[in-house]
């Protein structure tokens, strides 16, 4: 083993996740769903409570694994998660009552994320956390860069896209979309980002206020 993925590894196995978060993981592997890591998880709880956020939108909920994550960094927070899939939804919504969040924190909207984002509110949410169809990924960030508030910041799971993005020669259509992402958010004017290596990659990025 590398030293890079002895890092990586000890990345991981290093965070404590709750039950709760525990269960929803090992219910989204037997579903076939590709939770964030559980060091993704743990960075997105800590920019979620230093930055103080009271309003978190999901795209892509899956059965709640970074719903939890984000809820447990900022426990006065309310989520919006928006999933294409009723029965993860359904089991997302079981795993929130299981950890103790009330329902009123909760909003779940079934969806795909192309047609929901475009009709809510602009510059609404301090957290907007981006892990839905990877082939879409541009374009729901365009999306989350409008409806995070200025100083909010927009967090994009899977940004190292199983490490084929740092590859050159890896040029299939997801690849090369997170790539041109990556490379463009870091030189826009409109925003602060920075890259996180651990578990497939977050891409971090905060609104500039106008």
């Amino acid at each position: 083993m590398s030293q890079h993925d002895q890092n990586w590894k000890f990345a991981d196995d290093i965070v404590s996740e709750s039950e709760a978060i525990r269960a929803a993981r090992a219910q989204s592997l037997e579903l076939g769903i590709e939770p964030v890591a559980p060091s993704i998880g743990a960075q997105a709880a800590v920019i979620a409570s230093a930055s103080r956020a009271t309003s978190i939108l999901e795209v892509g909920t899956g059965v709640g694994v970074s719903g939890l994550w984000l809820l447990r960094g900022s426990p006065a927070a309310t989520l919006t998660s928006i999933d294409v899939e009723p029965d993860h939804l359904h089991s997302a919504r079981a795993n929130f009552s299981d950890a103790g969040i009330q329902p009123s924190r909760v909003r779940l909207i079934t969806g795909r994320a192309r047609d929901v984002l475009p009709r809510m509110n602009e510059n609404a949410y301090d957290i907007v956390f981006v892990d839905a169809d990877p082939v879409g990924a541009i374009e729901y960030v365009e999306h989350a860069l409008r409806l995070a508030r200025p100083g909010g910041t927009v967090l994009v799971a899977h940004a190292l896209w199983k490490g084929r993005v740092a590859d050159p020669a890896q040029r299939d259509e997801v690849t090369t979309g997170f790539r041109t992402l990556v490379t463009e958010i870091a030189a826009s004017p409109a925003v602060v980002s920075a890259l996180s290596t651990v578990g497939d990659g977050l891409l971090q990025l905060t609104k500039l206020g106008d």
